[in-house]
């Protein structure tokens, strides 16, 4: 029997079940891969709550990202059983059994484990959109990165650093700086200390910053407009504080620019992007230089407390659920 978490009416993570159901016979073409572990994302949390974009037709499991073991091929090409990898979904992550296609799997980096693997490709591709494809970060350029504490925010500081920015973290406590500095980060803003827009102007001798990865929205987007260098890119990556609103004047004045992040939406509207992407996030890894913080690893059954840990901002990078 496969066990799956299944979301058959919208609202908080507590209305979600954890349900059996029987195995199927794979169709031609088609991969089974035993799941070892799921990445958790706030789109996660937004999609059981019926507020993402995407709007799955009940019932559906919740999960775009896990990591595990295939077990079972039929007539597919280019994997074989006994391959780990890590999958890609829409939804459906959130089970220890998924038949998924072979355009689906990616090799599991070497250097992780099931849980890293499971966290790493929605967030650090993400952070990559962001920062290249959308932000296009130069060495030197300063980077704010907001949120710094949790899943995305802490893959851009990591990445930022890598491409040579100069990296302004922006967190909620001491717990989550520490983290941030120790992946990258030259400058540390907890939001209860300091004004972060009077942060950057001290750090940056009044320029600004050239680059802002926004994550939080609302009042931290339109704050954020107010500690800009000339022609600063501001990346939209979400609304977890609200939704902020753009004075135009701001962006003129400064010659910026607001930049909407969809990162999963750029790939399918345009799959080269996509493959050139991965292509650096599996190398990266490999090599050592990016590297998912997975702060909490729980079981399948408790995936009410691990969504929970994404809403109350308990988490430091990633939560994986874990199946045994």
């Amino acid at each position: 029997m496969v066990r799956a978490v299944v979301c058959r009416t919208l609202g908080a993570p507590e209305k979600l079940q954890l349900e059996e159901f029987p195995s199927r016979a794979l169709k031609p073409g088609e991969v089974r891969v035993a799941i070892r572990a799921a990445g958790l994302n706030f789109p996660d949390v937004l999609m059981a709550a019926g507020e993402y974009q995407l709007k799955p037709e009940l019932p559906f499991t919740p999960g775009v990202e896990a990591a595990g073991d295939v077990v079972e091929v039929n007539a597919a090409e280019g994997v074989a059983v006994g391959d780990r990898v890590i999958v890609k979904m829409r939804h459906g992550a959130f089970t220890d059994e998924a038949v998924v296609m072979p355009s689906q799997l990616t090799p599991m980096p070497s250097t992780f484990d099931y849980a890293e693997a499971a966290t790493y490709l929605a967030g650090h591709g993400t952070a990559y959109h962001a920062l290249i494809d959308r932000g296009r970060v130069e060495p030197g350029e300063v980077l704010l990165v907001h949120g710094a504490g949790g899943g995305v925010g802490l893959a851009a500081v990591e990445m930022g650093k890598m491409l040579g920015a100069t990296v302004i973290a922006t967190a909620s406590s001491d717990e989550k700086l520490a983290i941030a500095k120790a992946r990258g980060a030259d400058h540390l803003v907890r939001y209860d200390r300091e004004p972060f827009r009077d942060a950057v102007k001290r750090i940056t001798d009044g320029r600004g910053a050239d680059v802002v990865f926004d994550p939080v929205g609302g009042e931290v987007f339109e704050n954020s407009m107010r500690c800009i260098a000339w022609g600063a890119r501001l990346l939209v990556i979400g609304f977890t504080g609200g939704i902020g609103s753009a004075k135009t004047n701001l962006l003129l004045i400064k010659g910026a620019s607001v930049l909407g992040v969809r990162a999963g939406e750029a790939v399918r509207k345009n799959p080269a992007l996509g493959e050139v992407r991965l292509k650096a996030l599996v190398q990266w890894a490999e090599e050592g230089k990016l590297r998912p913080n997975v702060s909490h690893r729980l079981p399948l059954e408790e995936f009410a407390k691990a969504m929970r840990l994404l809403i109350d901002r308990k988490s430091i990078g990633r939560v994986a659920l874990v199946m045994e």
